[in-house]
């Protein structure tokens, strides 16, 4: 009797899991749409609060998720947990984008995969009316594949910034007179694929297929920001959720662009700024200014 007792209750068990992890992945898929392989994306129940969401990558498919909702501004959050051990060649993304056409908005977060024992690169990149080429990259003072760590993306009509485990690393500020994104409203993606061409040493070291699959996992995802879903675009304040008040005017102190300084001058890779030979007939405007 205990038997068939213990029997039944691990039965129940089992089914409210199977019953809560449907219900978590019901409310991820009210809000995202799937990228690649649908059996490539997993939804994990975290602790009833929020959702973990993982990412594989094979050489059948790459994977990710876009969100329903477009916005136009807002502070975007996510802790991630990077692919492990040799990643070179995959890169793993969080970033905004209004589409794919030549003049396109877009605000980066990628993760270029490494060879074990080599830093993790992280590459933040501004593309606006379709132009891009401003990236700044860094190597990450700690390992993003042993634990979650928080990336953060603020973007309001004054600057876009870039904070890593709540510490800012870099701010593209707006000027009136050069392009900037904030009339198209843009989707929140987050992706795992194959960048061998490009994303490890320059597309010298490919992805070695006998590690995967490789994962990447997302949890506490949040989006304090402003909603439109009108393609026309534009802005009101009346589209924006309460707690706006938070990032829609935030622009870096001095404390602040102080650990900016300190990301830069520590663990700046690359800066396009610097990059003579890429523009050779000058850097872009905005490299200029302060």
């Amino acid at each position: 009797m205990a038997a068939k007792l213990h029997l039944s209750l691990a039965a129940v068990t089992v089914s409210w899991l199977a019953l809560a992890a449907s219900a978590a992945a019901a409310g991820f898929y009210e809000k995202f749409d799937v990228v690649g392989a649908s059996d490539h994306v997993r939804v994990v129940s975290d602790d009833g609060k929020s959702q973990q969401v993982a990412l594989t990558l094979d050489r059948s498919s790459g994977s990710g998720f876009t969100s329903k909702d477009t916005y136009l501004f807002g502070e975007f959050s996510v802790q991630m947990k990077l692919v492990g051990g040799n990643s070179a060649g995959t890169v793993t993304s969080f970033y905004l984008s209004s589409g794919e056409g030549d003049g396109h908005d877009e605000i980066d977060i990628e993760f270029m995969g490494n060879l074990s024992g080599d830093p993790y690169v992280m590459n933040t990149n501004v593309w606006a009316n379709g132009d891009g080429k401003k990236e700044h990259q860094f190597y990450l003072w700690f390992n993003p594949a042993a634990d979650f760590h928080t990336y953060k993306i603020i973007w309001n009509p004054q600057n876009i910034i870039f904070q890593v485990d709540d510490v800012p690393v870099r701010t593209f500020k707006k000027y009136d007179d050069l392009a900037y994104p904030q009339s198209k409203p843009m989707r929140l993606h987050a992706t795992l694929w194959d960048g061998s061409y490009w994303a490890t040493r320059h597309g010298d070291v490919k992805i070695d297929w006998s590690g995967a699959p490789f994962v990447v996992s997302y949890r506490g995802y949040s989006a304090n920001a402003c909603v439109n879903n009108n393609p026309a675009g534009g802005w009101s304040s009346s589209w924006c959720p309460e707690g706006t008040s938070g990032w829609i005017h935030r622009e870096l102190d001095g404390a602040e662009l102080g650990t900016v300084a300190w990301a830069e001058r520590n663990y700046m890779s690359y800066n396009y700024c610097a990059d003579g030979w890429r523009f050779p007939q000058g850097f872009p405007a905005e490299c200029y200014r302060k």
